[in-house]
């Protein structure tokens, strides 16, 4: 491998190395260049691979996420990705990794299928990039099923160039107990990203937590959200996001459906515009029994000059100034996360923040 491609893959959290992780799994275009597991709890193969191995994986394909427009149309009929599944009662704290590489060809299609099986605990670290001359559309379908007391925390972060669009379509299904945290990290430029995740919590007392953090650079147009459907007694969701515009439009979508008694949701947006660019927030709250809790707080500014001028005067130059008030936005705090996934989430904050600036 190129020392440019190493450097483009560590960027988005991608190591190779065995001491590191407890799975990895690299694909270039339509290609699966490598897939290795290092951790007797944990599977990883490619998708094409997995159906081959397993007659039942093929009742798990399109259960999460429906056929529903013409990008999962192609990618129903042409695919690749990766399987991953951690194995009953298997605790697999150090983190899978899995990149998506696109690099030359018009169309990534991408069917992945991740299974957390029943009291396992799962964590992935998965980096999509594109080379910096490649245009295109990268079309990523992924379908998580967090099983009975099982835990899940998937981290994505998005790198991609100035003539990629990407429209992943992604869903999860929550059995009894089960816990699903996914991290969003996009902070570089992009043409189009254009996402609405659903989660569905049919089990008792099942959780989920969604953390993204999204900056638009000038001409980029995000439009991103989560959906969150509460259908198992007890159940909950917590939505957070944090948005900064730098000339580029976002629109932050956000709906938590309260479908059966006694469930918490939780909606968070917060944006901040940097010079110029829009931010349109969309908060939904459904309801439909009378004993649930469902709350909502939105916020979109600028930074105040006051918050500036403080720290100018406690010797920091205004671009200094600038930057620490962005770093403490972006910081986000969440609950349950291991630590490894926690540095992790900072290395990739500190390596793209610069380009902010």
């Amino acid at each position: 491998m190129s020392d440019e491609f190493v450097n483009l893959i560590k960027s988005v959290g991608i190591e190779l190395d065995s001491k590191k992780r407890s799975g990895t799994f690299l694909q270039e275009d339509q290609i699966v260049k490598t897939f290795s597991s290092f951790f007797e709890g944990v599977e990883v193969l490619s998708i094409r691979e997995a159906l081959k191995k397993y007659e039942w994986l093929e009742d798990y394909m399109w259960k999460a996420v429906k056929v529903q427009d013409e990008y999962t149309a192609e990618v129903s009929e042409d695919f690749n990705g990766y399987f991953i599944r951690s194995l009953p009662n298997a605790k697999v704290e150090i983190p899978v990794e899995a990149c998506l590489y696109l690099r030359s060809i018009k169309k990534q299609k991408v069917h992945n299928i991740i299974i957390a099986e029943e009291n396992s605990e799962l964590n992935i670290i998965s980096g999509c990039v594109s080379h910096p001359t490649a245009t295109g559309m990268h079309i990523g379908v992924t379908e998580y099923f967090v099983k009975k007391n099982a835990k899940l925390t998937f981290t994505m972060i998005h790198r991609w160039e100035r003539g990629i669009e990407v429209r992943p379509r992604s869903g999860a299904i929550i059995d009894e107990n089960g816990t699903f945290i996914s991290n969003y990290i996009l902070m570089s430029p992009v043409k189009l990203v254009q996402m609405f995740p659903t989660a569905y919590l049919n089990g008792k007392n099942s959780k989920a937590s969604f953390n993204s953090i999204v900056v638009a650079m000038d001409s980029s147009v995000i439009d991103s959200g989560t959906r969150a459907v509460l259908k198992g007694s007890g159940s909950s969701a917590e939505i957070i996001s944090r948005s900064i515009s730098k000339g580029g439009k976002i629109i932050a979508r956000g709906h938590i459906i309260g479908d059966a008694p006694k469930v918490k949701g939780h909606l968070e947006c917060r944006g901040l515009i940097l010079n110029s660019g829009v931010i349109h927030a969309i908060p939904e709250l459904e309801a439909r029994y009378p004993n649930v809790e469902l709350s909502h707080e939105a916020a979109i500014g600028k930074i105040a000059d006051e918050e500036i001028f403080y720290l100018m005067s406690r010797g920091l130059t205004r671009d200094e100034a600038i930057s620490t008030i962005v770093r403490g936005f972006l910081e986000l705090e969440i609950r349950g996360l291991p630590d490894v996934l926690k540095r992790e989430i900072d290395k990739a904050i500190q390596m793209v923040e610069k380009d902010l600036f």
